[in-house]
């Protein structure tokens, strides 16, 4: 069975691409107890787990998922906090059930978490920044979020970007230099179609998906006045080309396979190569 990819909530879980992709399963449940059962059945069943939440998730999610790796005494738990908004965190973990099914060993699965998020475009179209708290907003921008009618296009994820719409010096929001498909979801009150009459072509994706709105993108950007967005590879054997082309090394604490710096399992860092010995020179010689 393949590597079981968790999320924090129902609406985390998009629509498989194929046959293929297996289901995403919700941890932690409604009570300790059934967290604590519905986490053991899915040890027993795929051998290990790997759970998303968000970095910034509620305190009470993630102690509850740190109480079930504890009480459980189990290694074969990764518990992942990534830093992204509610849609790509959504996204990530589609892109995790696809590979789940490759033949990736769990190691190389949890670590890739860290590649794969670098690659996914992130952010939202927003009616105000006056409550947003996750990208750099400046003084200027927060005075102009009160103007009627005002529209700000910001970016989280790779790299933070924050512009105003239908200005003079508006500028093009950074968008990927590779093929992706862009999610799309709006909220109870979308300040336009810009997403995909605009921000869409300019990115050249190659299709996009509507998807019900994540329930914490409200809190997470500060505003009900939204359409989040998030673009990222869709085409599994892309992913698969991407995760396969860096160095595998072992876990020195755990023994799992680990790409990058840092095993997704155990949080050990990747153990520096050790110097050469020095060896002393014979006698007479300088």
């Amino acid at each position: 069975m393949p590597t079981a990819i968790a999320v924090t909530s129902s609406d985390l879980v998009l629509p498989p691409h194929d046959r293929q992709t297996p289901p995403a399963v919700v941890q932690p449940q409604e009570t300790l107890e059934a967290s604590l059962y519905g986490m053991h059945a899915l040890i027993e069943q795929h051998g290990y787990v790997i759970a998303l939440h968000s970095s910034s998730d509620a305190s009470a999610v993630t102690r509850r998922l740190h109480t079930v790796r504890s009480v459980l005494e189990s290694d074969r738990i990764a518990l992942l906090g990534v830093d992204l908004p509610p849609l790509g965190v959504a996204l990530l973990a589609q892109q995790l059930r696809q590979l789940s099914v490759c033949d990736f060993s769990p190691g190389v699965l949890a670590s890739s978490v860290r590649l794969l998020a670098h690659y996914i475009y992130a952010g939202a179209l927003l009616g105000s920044v006056a409550k947003l708290d996750r990208v750099p907003v400046t003084l200027k921008s927060h005075a102009k979020s009160w103007l009627p009618g005002a529209q700000f296009a910001v970016l989280a994820n790779p790299r933070p970007q924050l512009v105003r719409l239908h200005t003079a010096d508006e500028e093009p929001l950074a968008g990927p230099e590779f093929g992706t498909r862009l999610l799309v979801a709006q909220g109870p009150q979308p300040p336009s179609d810009w997403v995909t009459a605009s921000l869409a072509p300019a990115w050249q994706v190659q299709g996009s998906l509507p998807v019900p709105l994540p329930e914490g993108s409200v809190r997470w950007w500060g505003t009900g006045k939204l359409v989040e967005f998030a673009a990222g590879l869709c085409d599994v054997s892309v992913l698969y080309q991407l995760v396969s082309s860096v160095r595998r090394e072992t876990c020195h604490w755990c023994g799992l396979e680990l790409i990058g710096d840092r095993c997704g399992f155990c949080s050990a860092p990747l153990r520096e190569p050790e110097p050469p010995p020095v060896r002393a020179l014979p006698r007479g010689v300088t």
